[in-house]
């Protein structure tokens, strides 16, 4: 181990023990009162932080509010906030992605910084005379810098209502084509059953047919059929009566 690296250690150790009580509690409740989605808040780091710089400061507010060193009753969860934070900011994609709303949020504060540098002619003018360099001193600024993390607030949160808004319509349309699915199987099952049902009694309907075919069709219980016709002449269609001579 480096001798830097061990003297930072000591340093830290006597930190932690000229802590009080009282500055672990509200450690814990500053914590758990950052923007949620913003992980730089979390650790007190400025957005151009380097990696080294996140692992430092992460170890350093760890230790501050660990649950073994800390009796505040929501010490765990600001705990493992901060392991959150640090996690996303060590993570290439993730840090990317905050790192891009920090920069669209920059470039709406320089364009509203623009319009009121138009209104401002003095301002204009030595803008122009220093040739970026008063810009880039407003932007070190603590204004400057109050504005940025509020805007990376609001963009940071239109960004998460969105992405929530899309997750919701894909679970519903999920839900819809799993719905759908189900119904056409339920369909294709009954289907099925209809079809097994029709093979099992498919021997006791070709029975059926052959009795039918050989005895005809029978008549129904308590049927009255027609007289037949009783005629001698076999082209009347009426029945022929004997007649009574005197």
């Amino acid at each position: 181990m480096a001798a830097t690296d061990v003297d930072d250690d000591q340093l830290l150790k006597s930190f932690l023990a000229e802590v009080s009580e009282a500055e672990r509690d509200n450690e814990v409740l500053r914590i758990l009162g950052c923007f949620k989605l913003n992980p730089f808040e979390h650790l007190k780091l400025s957005f151009d932080s380097s990696a080294d710089e996140v692992k430092k400061q992460y170890r350093k507010l760890s230790l501050l509010v660990h649950p073994d060193k800390c009796k505040h009753p929501q010490a765990q969860e600001a705990f493992s906030a901060l392991a959150k934070a640090q996690q996303l900011l060590l993570d290439p994609q993730e840090r990317g992605y905050i790192l891009d709303q920090v920069t669209a949020a920059k470039e709406e504060l320089r364009a509203k910084r623009k319009k009121e540098l138009k209104k401002d002619s003095a301002s204009k003018i030595k803008s122009q005379v220093d040739e970026g360099k008063y810009e880039e001193q407003y932007e070190r600024s603590e204004e400057f810098q109050k504005q940025l993390i509020i805007k990376v607030r609001e963009i940071l949160t239109d960004k998460e209502w969105r992405r929530r808004k899309m997750q919701m319509r894909i679970s519903e349309e999920e839900g819809r084509l799993k719905k759908d699915e189900e119904e056409t199987k339920e369909m294709w099952k009954r289907k099925r059953e209809h079809e097994e049902k029709w093979e099992e009694t498919r021997d006791q309907r070709v029975s059926s047919w052959r009795d039918f075919m050989k005895t005809g069709k029978k008549s129904r219980k308590g049927e009255i059929k027609p007289p037949k016709l009783k005629t001698e002449d076999p082209n009347k269609s009426y029945v022929q009566r004997p007649v009574k001579r005197a």
